[in-house]
């Protein structure tokens, strides 16, 4: 299906995320934001009038309305696999946020059904397409820190809990910081040094319980099921190695992404922003180049992308095989931590292709 104009788009989920999914799909002209669908219809009504969206209602009615060619899926992960699998059913191609899954055997199935349907799955993160990002693959690839050997990744906070009104999901299967934030770090990775091998991992949890600190919830304590802190050591098929570590047990706040080669080391922006400062040390030199960019979209750019590959009978960038062997990645991590054994990641890709300079998410291109 690639149809011709502009790309009609539905929303399933009008929780806290939606609203920078919708701020920046209603000013996308590539796509047109046609309906916002949650359980709770007055939550969904709500986030459809704020944002100027024409319909708004049940997860069926979306999925009925014929002018939706892609469903932006922001359902909690427990269930990501679940509204995926109904979007596709209905003929429609689904944008689903991070993680696409929990276990391996869930992406798989999914992706065979969207093959099975000609459809596509495309997944968040889309961060590796902001211009910050962006460049940073664009610096590599033209040899400014000669061939990529090592990198150091490291995210750290307090956890969500102190800011996020419902918190719950974070400290459950799929949650946690790896399955939260892992995600944004080990996609740049696999983006700029290709799949990885095999793992090695180590874990622990500060406390059994987490207290919420804002909203109507406000001091209620939640249960932690997920480990809250992970440490891994990546080793690439390319024979780059990493080392990562995440958090949501450190009161320093740190994020981190970066890689060294023969002739330098490269420093990213923080890989869950779209844009920010690089700096770059060339061997020998005392000092960094600092290289700032500005990006022109945020979440929901990989939205425009997607839909701008069906258009132009072309392959997405955040792809769902791509999805798969981050997911593959993360899992592996844990099994490496609770057997304390290297474990071997079965699955692969292939980074995709670097964006055009001055591609433009708020370009008008299809109509």
């Amino acid at each position: 299906m690639t149809g011709v104009g502009r790309v009609g788009v539905g929303l399933i989920g009008a929780g806290n995320i939606s609203d920078q999914y919708l701020q920046n799909l209603t000013s996308f002209p590539d796509v047109e934001v046609l309906f916002v669908a949650d359980i709770d219809t007055a939550r969904a009504a709500e986030q459809a009038q704020k944002y100027e969206v024409p319909g708004s209602g049940t997860v069926d009615e979306l999925l009925e309305h014929p002018g939706i060619e892609i469903v932006v899926n922001l359902t909690v992960p427990a269930v990501h696999v679940d509204v995926a699998m109904r979007v596709l059913a209905a003929g429609k191609n689904v944008w689903t946020e991070k993680p696409m899954a929990l276990d391996r055997e869930s992406a798989d199935a999914l992706l065979a059904e969207a093959a099975a349907r000609n459809l596509r799955v495309a997944t968040a993160p889309d961060t590796f397409l902001g211009a910050g990002l962006q460049a940073g693959k664009r610096l590599i690839e033209g040899g400014s820190i000669g061939t990529p050997l090592t990198a150091i990744v490291e995210f750290q906070s307090a956890g969500p809990e102190p800011w996020h009104p419902n918190p719950d999901f974070f400290y459950v299967t799929g949650g946690g910081p790896l399955f939260d934030m892992g995600p944004y770090y080990l996609t740049t990775l696999v983006q700029n040094l290709g799949p990885v091998a095999r793992v090695a991992a180590t874990s622990s949890v500060a406390s059994a319980e987490r207290t919420i600190g804002s909203g109507p919830r406000a001091g209620e304590r939640i249960p932690v099921e997920v480990a809250t802190q992970v440490s891994a050591l990546l080793e690439f098929e390319s024979g780059a190695s990493a080392q990562a570590s995440f958090s949501f047990q450190s009161a320093m706040p740190r994020h981190l992404v970066e890689i060294s080669g023969t002739a330098g080391t490269l420093v990213f922006p923080d890989p869950n922003t779209f844009d920010g400062e690089l700096r770059l040390w060339s061997s020998g030199m005392p000092e960094p180049e600092t290289i700032a960019t500005t990006s022109l979209g945020g979440r929901g750019t990989g939205v425009v992308e997607l839909a701008r590959a069906i258009r132009a009978d072309v392959p997405e960038r955040a792809s769902g095989q791509q999805a798969r062997h981050v997911l593959d990645v993360m899992v592996s991590i844990l099994e490496a931590a609770g057997t304390g054994q290297y474990v071997a990641v079965q699955s692969t890709m292939a980074p995709a292709e670097s964006l055009p300079e001055g591609w433009d998410p708020r370009a008008a291109t299809l109509s």
